[in-house]
């Protein structure tokens, strides 16, 4: 059945290479498998996501990946080190501080690829 299936993200960019190139020169992630279209990464758990060219890249005005964490503070802290800038908010019923808004017992901090594609950090409490 569907739901004892891993899950997968699957991440829109207009120049593949140059995706590559801020995934894994930027984030530090190690390629996987490449395939015509594009490259699988493998995360955390053995989880995974796959970049792949396409003219609709960066069009989702919402988060498209998010990384759990239980340490955000410290990855937020990284990621700026790296160059990152993170999204700062503050709208009804979110205000992030030094990048990081709480919400309802969890914790989460956003930035953006170099196509637009909203990523992020989510730190659920104990």
């Amino acid at each position: 059945m569907i739901k004892d299936l891993k899950a997968q993200t699957v991440v829109p960019v207009a120049d593949l290479k140059k995706a590559v190139h801020w995934y894994e020169g930027t984030l530090g992630f190690d390629p996987g498998q490449r395939f015509g279209g594009g490259v699988f990464y493998n995360a955390g758990d053995g989880t995974q996501f796959q970049l792949y060219e396409t003219p609709n890249a960066g069009k989702n005005p919402a988060t498209l990946m998010g990384f759990l964490t239980s340490d955000i503070v410290a990855d937020v802290r990284d990621l700026k080190a790296r160059g990152i800038v993170f999204e700062e908010y503050d709208v009804p019923g979110l205000k992030t501080v030094e990048s990081i808004a709480d919400s309802d017992g969890a914790r989460a901090a956003w930035f953006k690829d170099p196509d637009g594609n909203i990523l992020g950090f989510l730190q659920l409490s104990d």
